[in-house]
């Protein structure tokens, strides 16, 4: 399964991360983004509140149920073996963390998950690396912009980098031209502007722009 896993996220390339969005809200956002062609979607545990950490895990386990091999759920903010398991036992295809926590990486690579840990540093991202991750998730990405993807990149070339962190319709094709092999985008496609007015087209839309924009750059590169 982990290999069908990390083919699919490098030929979809774009992870729609679902953070403070209401668990029953999760499948309709999953519809949108669907229509808009995302084939990728990360719903984050709040790690404000524990108690919503079951709730979490029941919108994945609903998209997982739906759209099965169509549509990959993964788990996002996960910081521990615990929260790694309740994500597998949900359906979670992949984990993401917002730091490089070697227990949460082995637990991810022991259930059979594929591993996106948090890095920024090339400390931090050979660390991740080593400890089994499959991909490091560079964040905040655009804080520092491509330079510095170019610049990392160039002893590091053989980690997988995904952009996360300012990326939208706009900078994603930047940042696959730089290297990295796909982008996680938060925000800029799951507004809560949108779904709190029901405008789920417009998710729709901005999805459709996105996965244009890949489109564009894989022609440019291929």
């Amino acid at each position: 399964m982990r290999e069908e896993t990390k083919k699919f996220v490098e030929r979809e390339k774009v992870i729609a991360i679902v953070r403070g969005i209401d668990a029953k809200e999760c499948l309709r956002v999953a519809d949108a983004l669907y229509e808009g062609g995302i084939r990728m979607m990360e719903i984050t545990f709040n790690q404000k509140k524990p108690d919503s950490f079951k709730e979490t895990a029941c919108a994945i386990a609903e998209i997982a149920k739906k759209y099965g091999e169509k549509m990959l759920a993964g788990a996002g903010t996960v910081t521990t073996p615990e929260l790694v398991e309740l994500a597998a036992s949900a359906g979670a295809r992949y984990i993401i963390s917002p730091d490089v926590n070697v227990d949460v990486i082995h637990k991810t690579r022991e259930l059979g998950l594929v591993s996106m840990p948090g890095a920024m540093t090339p400390t931090e991202i050979m660390t991740a690396h080593h400890a089994g991750a499959d991909y490091v998730k560079l964040f905040p990405t655009a804080n520092f912009g491509v330079p510095y993807v170019k610049a990392i990149s160039a002893p590091i070339s053989h980690v997988k980098l995904l952009a996360v962190g300012g990326i939208n319709e706009e900078n994603i094709a930047d940042y696959l031209k730089a290297g990295m092999v796909g982008a996680g985008v938060g925000g800029n496609l799951v507004n809560k502007k949108y779904i709190e007015n029901g405008e789920f087209d417009k998710i729709t839309e901005t999805a459709r722009k996105l996965i244009a924009a890949v489109k564009n750059v894989e022609k440019e590169l291929s």
